[in-house]
């Protein structure tokens, strides 16, 4: 099991612009979900920002220490747009 704070670590390494919001969904801190904001995203499907998110999660998913992670992606102008302050 990783903690919130690791997770949050990981996503950055990959992704350093991003603001990270990591949140336990069940309390057994292996079923998380992840909020991520940045500007890598910019011009990318839905499916490519998720996919550059598991890249950085891709050996803690492996190795089930994140059993589930439902995935919120976010350019800096969506987030804006959905009323979400950085």
């Amino acid at each position: 099991m990783v903690s919130l704070k690791e997770v949050e670590a990981m996503i950055k390494a990959k992704l350093p612009e991003a603001e990270v919001i990591v949140k336990d969904l069940t309390g057994g801190g292996d079923h998380l979900e992840a909020i991520v904001v940045c500007s890598d995203f910019e011009g990318k499907t839905r499916v490519k920002q998720h996919q550059l998110v598991y890249g950085a999660l891709s050996e803690a998913m492996a190795s089930e220490a994140i059993h589930a992670l439902a995935l919120k992606t976010y350019t800096p102008e969506a987030w804006s747009a959905a009323g979400q302050p950085m």
